[in-house]
């Protein structure tokens, strides 16, 4: 899986992770501040990055936090497990 450098869009930034995954969640847009990729610059949000793994740096750049692109699959129920 790629992973793709972001950082806030349109001059956000961020004082904690749980507010980056918030607007990350809430599909606002990232800009993509990774050297290593063609799509350097250009604005991404959570609909775009399907099949990414984003690393996002917030607080004037100085901190990272992984967002998480996909929703975690449900656990498996073990044998015997019911539902009421």
């Amino acid at each position: 899986m790629k992973i793709l450098n972001v950082a806030p869009a349109y001059g956000r930034d961020y004082k904690s992770a749980a507010v980056a995954k918030a607007d990350w969640n809430a599909n606002k847009d990232f800009r993509i501040d990774d050297l290593s990729s063609s799509d350097n610059g250009r604005y991404i949000n959570k609909m775009d990055a399907k099949g990414l793994s984003i690393r996002c740096r917030y607080e004037n750049q100085r901190n990272v936090t992984w967002l998480q692109n996909e929703p975690k699959a449900p656990k498996a129920k073990k044998v015997g497990d019911y539902a009421d």
